[in-house]
């Protein structure tokens, strides 16, 4: 209950403030001008700014709930019961993708390397884990490349996602790499994953997620530019 509270505040100190700005601009662009007003006009104009209030807030205070490590996002809490309503509706708008309970999925997504710049299949990345650091899980985990359309990518192997059922080979240390590019790394097929010419997208997700991830300590690694 403290959370909807905490909501309905905001959207109420929201609303006079907006309607504060509004009606202060109105006053300075045109001070002569006298305003006639009437219910009908009262109306729209009330249900045009609480739309835009409504969308403005939930991007600004919806982000609040949205965790960024490594250059991946994502919720936490999405898909369980409650009355925190802004955070249902941030994960539907901020973070689209699969609702469910964090118990049975996590989901991660980026479309930026670790440095922050967009995944574009004209150069090659790799994304290692490191020894033990495979997403721990009591399913499966998978890693799913998508175009700048969240389409899946067509390629010579008919290769969307890989992961613990792919036959990754790891390196002599333990640590997993997985080759994100256009053309397949000479001696490492069995870990590429095909991307588009262009822009793309990756998805993580871990089913039955193991305890560190829900604890918000499992931190994915990043996508590295190869060198």
């Amino acid at each position: 209950m403290t959370s909807m509270n905490r909501t309905v505040l905001t959207y109420i100190i929201g609303s006079l403030i907006v309607a504060a700005l509004i009606f202060g601009a109105r006053q300075i662009l045109n001070p002569t001008h006298v305003y006639t007003r009437t219910i009908t006009s009262d109306v729209i104009q009330g249900i045009l700014v609480g739309i835009g209030l409504a969308f403005v807030t939930l991007l600004i205070i919806g982000n609040a709930y949205v965790t960024k490590v490594n250059g991946w996002t994502t919720m936490f809490g999405c898909g369980e019961s409650g009355t925190d309503i802004l955070r249902r509706a941030a994960c539907n708008v901020i973070f689209l993708g699969p609702i469910n309970a964090p118990q049975e999925a996590m989901y991660w997504t980026t479309s930026k390397d670790g440095a922050g710049r967009a995944l574009n299949g004209q150069h090659d990345y790799i994304m290692r884990f490191p020894s033990g650091g495979l997403p721990p899980n009591n399913a499966f985990w998978s890693l799913t490349m998508g175009d700048a359309k969240s389409r899946f990518v067509a390629n010579p192997i008919n290769r969307y996602s890989v992961g613990d059922r792919s036959g990754l080979v790891p390196n002599a240390d333990g640590s997993v790499d997985i080759y994100l590019q256009n053309t397949a790394p000479a001696g490492h097929e069995s870990n590429w994953l095909p991307a588009p010419s262009g822009n793309f997208i990756l998805w993580l997700r871990a089913y039955l997620p193991g305890q560190t991830i829900l604890d918000g300590e499992y931190k994915v690694p990043p996508v590295v530019e190869a060198q």
